[in-house]
């Protein structure tokens, strides 16, 4: 062995089987394996079963395909924060849960069966529909479990299982008790392809270009050829017009055009002539909207009367100021028609044909009014009719926003039908919701203008659905059709479908499902049928506060924290409210945390109704779970928050930052014991103490941005901590000492005091952003091993170190590194440039200032320290009386001397060592101990 080989085993180089690479895809399955097996979650929970609670509830996700990359992020996050507020010490009881009924399992499903050409009931279709959701909640768990996501999995809800449908219904009775909820024909969102109405939280608006067309009406007992001009862009509702509404205080006039006589608001008439080429046009009597109440025109092709009405919501931003009525098929339209005892008129089927109702012309009978790629043949069909009988004025294209489909993509229509609704204003419902979230916090803020504008703006709830995979609306028809909704008789239903669950609503006889309830003296002796409509699912999801929070004893109500995407706040949120305001009269929830949702890198949502989504499984399988997750945390999720393989690159490189971080302080450590070695903080060199000083600092930091749910905050302290004061700083600085003064000197002792202190607390504040690393770091410093008993996640959060008395060291150190910064470092780039030194070690420092400046006390009080500070081979301090107090003057030049052959420092002279040859004298008492 050559003397330099001899030498370099003497030094203390670090050590540890803590490996460079993660390997995380093959490392991190066998840690999920060990948490499992040593039931960390449930000793976690016991380790804090006397502290105070909190309680996040988690909303269900959909079990219709592998876990999304935004449901990943939603889980992670939950994840997070639980694990931070279990190290701080609270009881955090996690109950999952799944969202399982609803239109996309029954439309995959049935599919499914129909391609297989398989003959199915309701029952048949139910049951392949709990067979497909079981089927994914089992690969959904798997996938959260391998995010390392910790829960009480044995405990997990699912809203198709008996005792949840019961708790559905048993609000929904609360519902019917209190009077809110109500049958009536309203037009709804229907959904053509999947022949159902739509709650407003699966509609999407879209781009979309409809036909805009003018049409005038013939008016009835005016001056021949007098007509009153309507504008709409949806032409298939034509056929349902009933009436025409004008602003009553807006002003009209008379359009004298050749024979022809057009009323439209005065404020429109120009873009009127425009847009329908009225050449040579005159303006003839003028007079308000509200003395026009009380015409009639006659519907240019159907024999039919369309007076003219008053309504406050006809505006004169765009159209003719004259506004087509269709009672069947707006809002607006049904409430006008509503005022003034209109029939609500829908002359469509289920799947979006006008139907032959005696009404209808013949030519119109059978058309779907359905929008396809090709176009919509009942538009077409509408304006071929107009064209004919020289009604249609103009028509062009119309680029506007219109609700669509969440699931089929194509525009909905407004279509009224018998539906069941919840009235939100009756006994000051709605106004009492709005009061209740005023107590509500919401993160971020806007929160709760947010769900504010949708609680106000939100018509009377239609919670009817044409389905059969959810949980069935408990009423029964007379022989008239007259409804039977009775809370006794929901509740009693209740009872029998938590023994079983809801599809003996569709396997019982109605005898069978009545048994037992006293009925009315007038449905006595009546043959009775059962309402095949299902309820909205979100009402399912929204009555999990009821069946989770306030059906297991280990969870409390109302939540302390909901935390979902920001679409929520007009589903789950809103939903969540509803019910519990109904049940309850308070929220059930206090605070309310939202993210946006994960775009890629041009901006675009990745949304599961895109197509083929990116799953998590395709992160995890190519960079781990870790890194996901720190992804995940490192971003602003109040935010959109986007993913590309340029993103995951950085955070790849900030792991790995992290991680070598890491490693290098377990390879430090491998000789420290805590029992044996540790220094009190008195003892500890100034160096250290500003280490300590450092990690403090980054604890009571990182722990506000926990606490404020600013987590991406968190982890860029930490990355600034790790790259900074620790790797480009305090470990460069003590890697002279680390390496080699003899292994029991007090200033190696004192810095692996330090190491150790600040790994522990570096590895607990990472433990809720990458667990699988942090628990992987804490098993081998712990017991040395990959695997311990005594899990991370069973530690508390660290506390900050007692510096007390310590100031002045801290101080010290603190101006000699910003001076290393800002002058010395500049000094040795010099000597590198010119290739006169290799590293700093080859440098000897010379700092020349007077002793009136306030750093030469300083630097005299530190003066032993300042070569290893600087991390040069020499300082030399030079007093000069006649420099400005503020003037220092630092130069640099090759070290003196001779470069020892074990430190690569450079001394005056080296002396011989039996064995080992010349070294510097330092070096020679460390190896004189090793004889």
């Amino acid at each position: 062995m050559n003397p330099a080989e001899k030498l370099k085993d003497t030094l203390n180089l670090p050590q540890t089987d803590f490996p460079m690479r993660a390997n995380a895809v093959e490392r991190e399955p066998v840690r999920i394996d060990h948490w499992k097996s040593s039931d960390v979650y449930a000793r976690m929970q016991d380790k804090n079963k006397s502290g105070e609670s909190f309680v996040l509830h988690d909303g269900p996700p959909f079990t219709n395909g592998d876990v999304h990359v935004g449901t990943a992020l939603n889980k992670v996050l939950k994840d997070s924060i639980l694990r931070f507020k279990s190290a701080r010490g609270f009881r955090t009881p996690y109950v999952p849960g799944w969202d399982c009924h609803g239109l996309p399992i029954e439309h995959k499903v049935t599919k499914a069966l129909r391609k297989e050409k398989k003959d199915f009931d309701s029952l048949i279709l139910r049951k392949a529909c709990k067979d497909f959701s079981n089927a994914y909640i089992e690969t959904q768990r798997k996938q959260f479990q391998r995010l390392g996501v910790l829960a009480d999995w044995e405990s997990e809800y699912r809203t198709m299982n008996g005792p949840y449908e019961a708790e559905i219904l048993k609000t929904f009775a609360s519902f019917v008790e209190q009077g809110l909820v109500y049958r009536s024909k309203k037009p709804v969102y229907w959904s053509i392809p999947c022949r159902t109405a739509l709650a407003e939280a699966e509609i999407e608006y879209q781009n979309h270009i409809s036909p805009s067309i003018f049409v005038r009406f013939p008016l009835m007992g005016k001056a021949p050829n007098s007509f009153i001009v309507i504008w709409t862009t949806t032409p298939w509702t034509l056929p349902a017009n009933l009436a025409i509404a004008v602003h009553p205080r807006e002003k009209y006039v008379e359009l004298k055009v050749g024979e022809n006589n057009y009323w439209v608001a005065e404020s429109l008439s120009e873009s009127v002539c425009s847009a329908c080429s009225l050449q040579g046009m005159s303006i003839g009597d003028s007079l308000l909207g509200e003395d026009m109440v009380g015409w009639v025109a006659r519907h240019p092709f159907i024999e039919r009367d369309s007076p003219v009405l008053a309504a406050e919501y006809v505006t004169m931003e765009s159209g003719t100021g004259c506004v087509h009525t269709a009672p069947g098929h707006g809002l607006d339209d049904y409430l006008t028609g509503q005022v003034n005892g209109l029939e609500t008129y829908c002359p469509l089927d289920d799947n979006g044909c006008y139907v032959d109702d005696g009404q209808i012309p013949e030519r119109l009978v059978g058309v779907s009014v359905l929008e396809k790629a090709s176009g919509c043949a009942a538009n077409k069909a509408v304006l071929d009719i107009l064209e004919d009988s020289g009604d249609l004025l103009a028509l062009t294209d119309h680029n506007h926003q219109y609700p669509h489909c969440w699931r089929s993509k194509t525009p909905v229509v407004f279509r009224a039908m018998d539906q069941w609704f919840v009235s939100l204003d009756h006994d000051d419902l709605r106004r009492k919701s709005l009061e209740e979230v005023e107590d509500v916090r919401f993160t971020p803020d806007w929160g709760k203008n947010r769900i504010k504008g949708f609680l106000e703006a939100r018509p009377d709830w239609c919670i009817s659905r044409q389905r059969s995979w959810g949980v069935p609306i408990p009423v029964f028809y007379d022989e008239d059709g007259e409804p039977l909704l009775d809370a006794s008789l929901i509740r009693l239903i209740a009872e029998k479908v938590e023994q079983a669950n809801s599809d003996i609503w569709f396997d019982l006889s109605t005898d069978e499902l009545i048994d037992g309830f006293d009925l009315p003296e007038r449905w006595k002796g009546q043959k009775l049928a059962k309402g095949m409509d299902t309820l909205d699912v979100w009402i399912d999801s929204g009555c999990s506060h009821r069946a989770v929070l306030k059906g297991q004893n280990e969870l409390e109500w109302p939540a302390d924290l909901y935390l979902e995407g920001s679409d929520q706040h007009r589903g789950w949120f809103q939903s969540s409210l509803w019910t519990s305001m109904v049940a309850y009269q308070k929220a059930p929830y206090r605070h309310i945390l939202t993210h946006g949702f994960v775009v890629d890198g041009d901006g675009r949502k990745i949304s599961k109704s895109d197509g083929k989504p990116q799953t998590a499984d395709s992160y995890v399988t190519k960079y781990g779970a870790d890194v996901l997750r720190l992804w995940v945390c490192s971003e602003d999720f109040r935010r959109d928050i986007p993913l590309s393989d340029e993103i995951l690159g950085q955070v790849v490189r900030a792991y790995r930052t992290l991680r070598n971080t890491i490693r290098f302080q377990l390879g430090t450590l491998f000789d420290f014991s805590v029992a044996n070695d540790a220094v009190e903080l008195n003892s500890m060199s100034s160096i250290d103490l500003w280490a300590l000083s450092q990690t403090n600092i980054m604890i009571e930091e990182v722990s506000d941005a926990f606490e404020c749910f600013e987590i991406h905050r968190a982890v860029q302290i930490i990355n600034r901590f790790c790259s900074g004061p620790l790797s480009s700083t305090y470990h460069d600085v003590i890697k002279d000492r680390l390496y080699t003064l003899h292994s029991d000197a007090p200033a190696r002792r004192s810095t692996q005091t330090a190491i150790h202190l600040i790994f522990d607390a570096l590895v607990r504040v990472i433990g809720p952003l990458t667990p699988f690393t942090a628990d992987e770091a804490w098993s081998f410093r712990s017991s040395g091993k990959e695997l311990c008993s005594d899990a991370l996640v069973l530690q508390n959060w660290p506390q900050a170190h007692d510096l007390t008395g310590h100031e002045g060291a801290v101080s010290d150190i603190n101006a000699l590194l910003e001076f290393k910064e800002s002058k010395v470092n500049e000094a040795l780039e010099g000597l590198r440039a010119n290739k006169e030194i290799g590293q700093s070690l080859d440098a000897q420092v010379t700092v020349t200032l007077s002793s009136e400046n306030p750093l030469w006390a300083v630097f005299k009080r530190r003066e032993n320290d300042l070569a290893e500070t600087f991390i040069v081979s020499a300082v030399v301090l030079v007093e000069e009386a006649d420099l400005n107090l503020s003037e220092i003057k630092v130069s640099a030049c090759h070290a003196p001397g001779v470069r020892c052959p074990r430190s690569w420092r450079w001394v005056p002279e080296l002396v011989e060592v039996e064995r080992w040859g010349k070294v510097s004298p330092r070096c020679a008492e460390v190896l004189a101990k090793l004889d």
